[in-house]
C-alpha cells in the first residue's frame, strides 16, 4: 500500500480522496493555488503545497509543479480527482517517467478510451453496442456533410476529444452541417487542444445511463449497477440517482455484461464509467467511457455500501476486484443534488462571492460531500459546485421526499444556489413518475416566486 499520496485537486473531490486516505492510513499531500489557500482540503491534509496562482494553467493543470510537490513531499503516488488532468495521458506518462504511481488509467487506456471516436471503435470491436453513425475522424466540414446527408438528419456532431458538453452540436438539416462543425470544432479546439470531430445518429429523447465499473490488474471486473442522469442542463448534469427508475433486472444485467466487457477488451484497472444512451425501448448504446471516478460517485456507494476512492486506490496497489459484489443486489435508492452557486432565475449565471451563513442537512440517510464553510470565498476561476448532497432510503419514492427534507434544511447565505430550482424538480409530477429523458429540463416550468422564501434564506 501506499505511505504517502498527492491529491492534485481541489474542492469537495479532494477533501473526499484525503478521507479515503486517512481511513486507510495513507498520508496526504494538497496542492493549492493562492485562491484555495483557506480550502478545506489545504487544511485536512497532512501536507499542503502552493504550485500557483489562481489560473488552472498557473496550478491545477500545472503538471511541473505537480511533480515538484510531489518530490519534495516524498508522495509516492498521485490521485487526479475528476476534472483537471484526470484524463490526460500525458499526466499519466510524466508519472510514471518519474516514478510515482498514477491513480488512474495507463497512458495508451486513456488515449483509447478518451479519443471518442476511436473508443466506439474498440467497443464495437469488443461487442458493446454502440449509436449508429459514421467510425473514425471526420476529414474535415464537407466530408461531415456527405455522411451526414448519407445517414439522414437528425445527427450529431461530436468533439472527438470532448467533455461536458462542449464541441457538440445537434445538426437537423444538411445545410446546417459546415457551419456548425466549424464551431463545433473551434470550440474543442479552444477547450481540448484538439478539433478532430466524428458524427452520430442522433438518438432521439433517449436517456442517459451510467454503469460503474471497478477493475483490477489480475483481469477482473465487475459493474456496481447503473446510475440514471438524465436531468441535465446543457449537457450537464444536475440530479443523479441509482438504480434509475426505467431500468429492470434484465436491462441492468445486459448494461453490465456490457460494461465488464468494454472494461476487459482494454485491459482496465481501477474506476472507470461506462455511460450509455437509453432508447423507450430500453435498447442501448455506448456512448463513451470516463477513465476516472465521477461527481456522482456517492449514489452508487450509497446503494453498494462500497467507498470507490478506497477501493480504486487498492486496485492500482495489486489488489484484486471484490468478486463478492458481482450477484449483488443494490439496497434501496439513493439520489444526488450538485448545488451549484448559480442563478436559476438568471440563465444559471455563475455567482461567486463569500458565503456569510451555511449549514448543511443532516439525519438518517443524508450524506454531505463539501468543502465550503461560513466565511469561505467562492473563486471565480473554477466551477461553480460548492457541494453535494446525497439521500438513501428504502425506494425512490422515500428518497425523494428524504432529499425534500435536506434541501429544506438547506442554509447557503451569500450566493444564490440550484437548492429552490432541485427543491421544484423534486415536486414535479414527471420526475417523481419516474418517465423522463436528456430533454426533461427543457420543457420544466420553474415557478421562481414559490420559492422566493428559499431564496432568502439560502
Amino acid at each position: 500500500m501506499y505511505k504517502k499520496v498527492l491529491i492534485a485537486n481541489r474542492g469537495e473531490i479532494a477533501l473526499r480522496v484525503i478521507r479515503a486516505c486517512h481511513e486507510l492510513n495513507i498520508k496526504t499531500v494538497a496542492v493549492y493555488s493562492t485562491a484555495d489557500e483557506l480550502s478545506l482540503h489545504v487544511k485536512f491534509a497532512d501536507e499542503a503545497v502552493c504550485i500557483g496562482p489562481p489560473a488552472s494553467s498557473e496550478s491545477y493543470l500545472n503538471i511541473p509543479r505537480i511533480i515538484a510537490a510531489c518530490e519534495i513531499t516524498g508522495a509516492d503516488a498521485i490521485h487526479p480527482g475528476y476534472g483537471f488532468l484526470s484524463e490526460s495521458a500525458n499526466f499519466s506518462k510524466i508519472c510514471a517517467e518519474n516514478d510515482f504511481v498514477f491513480l488512474g488509467p495507463t497512458p495508451d487506456i486513456i488515449d483509447a478510451m478518451g479519443n471518442k471516436a476511436q473508443a466506439k471503435i474498440t467497443m464495437k470491436a469488443a461487442g458493446v453496442p454502440v449509436v449508429p453513425g459514421g467510425e473514425g475522424i471526420l476529414d474535415g466540414p464537407e466530408d461531415a456533410k456527405v455522411k451526414a446527408d448519407e445517414m439522414g438528419y437528425p445527427v450529431m456532431l461530436k468533439a472527438s476529444a470532448g467533455g461536458g458538453g462542449k464541441g457538440m452540436r445537434l445538426v437537423r438539416k444538411s445545410e446546417d452541417v459546415i457551419p456548425s462543425f466549424k464551431s463545433a470544432s473551434q470550440e474543442s479546439l479552444t477547450s481540448f487542444g484538439n478539433g478532430d470531430m466524428y458524427i452520430e445518429k442522433f438518438i432521439q429523447n433517449p436517456r442517459h445511463i451510467e454503469v460503474q465499473i471497478l477493475g483490477d490488474s489480475h483481469g477482473n471486473a465487475i459493474h456496481l449497477g447503473e446510475r440514471e442522469c438524465s436531468i441535465q442542463r446543457r449537457h450537464q448534469k444536475l440530479i443523479e440517482e441509482s438504480p434509475s427508475p426505467f431500468v429492470d433486472e434484465e436491462t441492468r444485467k445486459a448494461l453490465g455484461d456490457a460494461a465488464i466487457k468494454g472494461a476487459k477488451a482494454v485491459n482496465y484497472v481501477g474506476v472507470g464509467t461506462f455511460e450509455f444512451l437509453m432508447d423507450k425501448n430500453k435498447n442501448f448504446y455506448f456512448m463513451e467511457m470516463n477513465t476516472r471516478i465521477q461527481v456522482e460517485h456517492p449514489v452508487t456507494e450509497m446503494v453498494t455500501g462500497i467507498d470507490l476512492i478506497k477501493q480504486q486506490i487498492k486496485m492500482h496497489a495489486g489488489f484484486k476486484c471484490p468478486t463478492y459484489l458481482e450477484n449483488f443486489k443494490l439496497r434501496g435508492h439513493s439520489i444526488e443534488c450538485r448545488i451549484n452557486a448559480e442563478d436559476p432565475a438568471n440563465n444559471f449565471m455563475p455567482f461567486p462571492g463569500v458565503i456569510t451563513n451555511f449549514h448543511m442537512p443532516g439525519g438518517k440517510g443524508v450524506r454531505v460531500d463539501s468543502h465550503a464553510y461560513a466565511g469561505y470565498k467562492i473563486p471565480t476561476q473554477y466551477d461553480s459546485m460548492i457541494g453535494k448532497i446525497i439521500v438513501h432510503a428504502k425506494n425512490r419514492e422515500r428518497a425523494i421526499i428524504r432529499m425534500q427534507r435536506a434541501l429544506e434544511e438547506t442554509i447557503i447565505v451569500g450566493p444564490k444556489t440550484t437548492i429552490p430550482y432541485q427543491m421544484a424538480i423534486m415536486k414535479d409530477e414527471k420526475f417523481r413518475s419516474g418517465v423522463f429523458d436528456t430533454s426533461f429540463l427543457e420543457t420544466f416550468e420553474y415557478n421562481q416566486a414559490e420559492y422566493a422564501y428559499k431564496e432568502e434564506k439560502v
